[in-house]
């Protein structure tokens, strides 16, 4: 654990030191109040199924990335509220072929991180290929290449557990859309390294009866009861579950320990279990908001008579509702507020952690030269049967960061031989989607605005609105509004005087994920090759 400690100072040092002015905050969402509480969500983005552990005095968090690369978010805190991004335990998605080619929905579901022999590991459920795992001994560098410890179709949301006699156990669920069973959770035995499965698994709890789509198995030892935390009900309507037993395969008792009762806050479920330095439990879990994505909240946990109590019983049904703002967790040293990264001016050597592809990347998509303080993006020709974007891997996107924010940025685009059929823009990401997108004929400059509505169907962009521009560089903004997520385009060509372009859009999510947002640039099949747009920032404020 010295080592570890010693380890994580030097490299996050190195990390704050990297960055061009030190960490940002946001404009558009802070969690802690700075007067020792919180408000919640602490993480108003789609950190999807969030799973965090302690190791000495640092927070980890990682959350599902599905289709998106890189994945396995990394995330670090020094205090349980206040985090930035740190690294991607998963540079490309596995197996690497498949996904060049946009899966959406698949790929990283619900994974679970672990400290064990001064190692974390990572453990996610690929519902098409088995149970992976990736581990390290320094989380914000290199990670080893994924491990298929089991493989087979629908196993998903795998849990480890080294026990106290050093054997090892896997807990898993079953994604229904696969197997066409869902709702039971299993147990595996492993090898003592967790890289591979030892026997076929026993069943150890059916939900079928009383808690439909139970799932999201979280793994835990304490007082000599083997513990699964695990969501039931569905994604946005559900409760958190714990069974437990003497017995790693049970049988299990059964309660529901935090539900949605009187608050705002829907499917209060699915996350982590997390004991401070100074012994406060706490607990982490999702709030499903459509377009936003899964957002991160953090309830307060105790134990009583070996179980967890989580939030505030507001009903006094004996089961937890969640709180809204709370003190801040005891973690014995206060430290500075924090916030993960969303605008990126590219004046640092790459692009910004906040930045996913959506597919597997190829190098000659963007250069980001060290000394330019630009993103050149490369007008990549669509796939020969795109009919819109929702099969384009190279956009680049990142998450919502907040209820209500502006996104906008300055584009100059370079057409090189080519007379028409190249363009770059501003994108809203979703199954329905919409961009603001500068293009080229014979004429000159134009903007575009166009909507892609049921975009997974294959249906055309409709044209919202085109107009004239009197060069090649626009600047392009988008205001998006909550809770409904309704975006405004509107462009500008001295950065100054915006005017708005297209009719409001709402926003949806994608494919198991909340909406993004992002950047692209690309070529029709019939366009001369070569072209390129050059960014200059892309900014979120508030």
């Amino acid at each position: 654990m010295k080592f570890f400690s010693v380890l994580i100072i030097t490299v996050l040092t190195t990390f704050c030191s990297a960055q061009s002015n030190g960490p940002k905050i946001s404009s558009t969402w802070v969690a802690d109040n700075g007067d020792g509480t919180y408000k919640n969500p602490i993480l108003y983005a789609d950190y999807s199924d969030p799973d965090v552990i302690r190791v000495g005095n640092d927070y980890f968090m990682t959350a599902s990335s599905f289709n998106a690369a890189p994945g396995l978010p990394i995330l670090h805190s020094k205090d349980m509220i206040n985090w930035v991004l740190v690294n991607h335990a998963l540079p490309m998605q596995v197996p690497v072929e498949t996904f060049k080619i946009p899966q959406h929905g698949k790929g990283v579901w619900a994974p679970s991180i672990r400290y064990h022999n001064e190692e974390i590991y990572i453990y996610w459920g690929d519902p098409d290929f088995g149970i992976y795992m990736v581990k390290t001994k320094d989380p914000f560098g290199e990670w080893d290449k994924p491990v298929l410890v089991m493989e087979g179709k629908g196993l998903i949301d795998p849990s480890p557990l080294w026990d106290d006699d050093g054997n090892a156990y896997l807990v898993h669920a079953y994604a229904g859309s696969r197997t066409g069973v869902k709702s039971l959770l299993s147990v595996n035995k492993m090898n003592v390294e967790g890289t591979k499965v030892l026997d076929q698994g026993i069943h150890v709890f059916d939900g079928h009866e009383n808690h439909k789509t139970v799932e999201g198995s979280k793994f835990y030892k304490r007082n000599g009861y083997y513990y699964i935390f695990a969501p039931a009900g569905g994604v946005s309507t559900g409760w958190q579950l714990i069974l437990r037993s003497k017995n790693i395969y049970g049988p299990y008792e059964e309660k529901v320990v935090l539900e949605q009762g009187s608050t705002t806050i829907n499917g209060p479920h699915q996350g982590a279990w997390v004991e401070t330095q100074t012994g406060e439990s706490w607990f982490y879990h999702f709030q499903d908001v459509d377009a936003y994505g899964r957002i991160v909240h953090l309830q307060p946990m105790q134990w009583k008579n070996d179980w967890p109590v989580m939030g505030k019983d507001l009903d006094k049904n004996g089961i937890g509702e969640p709180i809204a703002t709370y003190k801040k967790p005891d973690v014995g040293s206060a430290h500075h507020i924090i916030t993960p990264q969303e605008t990126d001016m590219f004046t640092n050597f790459g692009i910004g952690l906040q930045w996913q592809w959506n597919a597997n990347p190829e190098v000659v998509w963007h250069a980001k030269l060290p000394g330019n303080h630009f993103l050149r993006l490369f007008a990549i020709k669509l796939p020969a049967d795109a009919t819109n974007l929702w099969m384009v891997p190279n956009l680049l996107l990142q998450k919502f960061p907040a209820p209500t924010f502006e996104a906008s940025t300055k584009i100059t685009l370079v057409p090189e031989e080519a007379e028409q059929g190249k363009s770059a823009g501003l994108i809203i990401m979703g199954m329905d989607y919409a961009k603001l997108s500068i293009k080229h004929d014979s004429n000159g400059y134009f903007l575009t605005q166009n909507v892609a509505l049921k975009a997974e169907e294959g249906t055309p962009e409709q044209l919202q609105e085109k107009v004239s521009l009197k060069s090649n560089s626009v600047y392009l903004k988008v205001n998006i509004e909550g809770p409904d997520a309704m975006c405004q385009f509107s462009f500008s060509e001295n950065g100054k005087k915006y005017t708005k372009i297209g009719k409001p859009f709402k926003a949806q999510p994608g494919k198991w994920m909340g909406a993004k947002i992002g950047l692209f640039c690309i070529s029709t099949q019939e366009a001369k090759r070569g072209g390129y747009a050059d960014i200059d920032w892309f900014k979120i404020s508030n």
